[in-house]
């Protein structure tokens, strides 16, 4: 059902977005189907307790694509869908970037680019440090590994053999106005990784068996942190949105909506 549940999430944090005015419906979409296989097919959680704590940790590290977390959290049932009619109003605990204080699920806070990986790397730490069983996966944007504070704990990953600490690229090539590789290029993305001493994986972002195949098969390697590239679009699933720069943060009007709802098939 983990089709079914993307397509839920990018129908609603669509419609989030539009009804708000405001957010980024490009990545919201290109990460969609990475969060449909974490939360239906491979994270350990349990949304009627979401402060367990034998829960795996996940962090949305590119958190200024809140509309597709927060749509995913309530398809998991972590609250209400009826929360999402709020997105980004006044006094509405769905903030443009996720507050762990104020959306249960949430993890940490983050939208400020770099800093849900040193985040995340705290805490498969911590769970080694006290031998717990959890595990930590964490979403980073491609355009947010030019923020050097991501090597950092790449590297105090591999130092302390985090091998339960997971990074997904949701690797769509485009960031704010303009293609990663005309800002500051990434490539060869992989070979950088492992170079950082990460056992690394490529796959198609948007397949969700390999994808769920995929993150099932953590640790890569004994002894090592995993990081998987997930190749996705921005926009994906929208005819006049996919790979478009425009739509990091552009409000669709009522008929784009209305065309990308018709596309996509509608919510359940």
């Amino acid at each position: 059902m983990s089709a079914a549940h993307a397509r839920n999430i990018r129908c609603r944090a669509l419609r989030m977005v539009h009804a708000a005015k405001l957010g980024h419906p490009g990545g919201d979409l290109s990460c969609a189907d990475i969060l449909a296989t974490l939360y239906f097919r491979v994270l350990r959680i349990d949304p009627s307790n979401p402060a367990w704590p034998e829960r795996d940790r996940f962090v949305m590290s590119k958190g200024h694509c809140s509309g597709a977390l927060y749509a995913t959290l309530a398809e998991a049932g972590y609250f209400p869908r009826e929360w999402l009619d709020n997105y980004m109003r006044p006094l509405s605990p769905l903030n443009g970037h996720p507050d762990r204080n104020k959306v249960p699920g949430v993890e940490t806070n983050t939208g400020a680019l770099g800093h849900g990986l040193p985040v995340a790397v705290g805490m498969a730490r911590g769970a080694q440090i006290m031998g717990s069983g959890w595990r930590t996966f964490v979403l980073v944007g491609d355009g947010e590994l030019q923020e050097g504070s991501n090597w950092e704990a790449a590297m105090s990953a591999a130092q302390f053999k985090l091998e339960r600490l997971t990074v997904i690229v949701d690797r769509n090539r485009l960031q704010q106005g303009a293609g990663t590789e005309e800002t500051v290029a990434l490539e060869r993305l992989a070979d950088r990784w492992k170079a950082f001493g990460w056992a690394v994986r490529e796959i198609d972002g948007h397949d969700i068996a390999a994808l769920a195949e995929t993150l099932s098969a953590i640790p890569f390697e004994s002894g090592r942190p995993s990081c998987v590239i997930a190749r996705t679009h921005k926009g994906r699933g929208v005819s006049f949105m996919e790979d478009r720069v425009e739509w990091h943060h552009r409000v669709p009007s009522d008929a784009e909506l209305a065309k990308a709802l018709q596309e996509l098939g509608g919510a359940e």
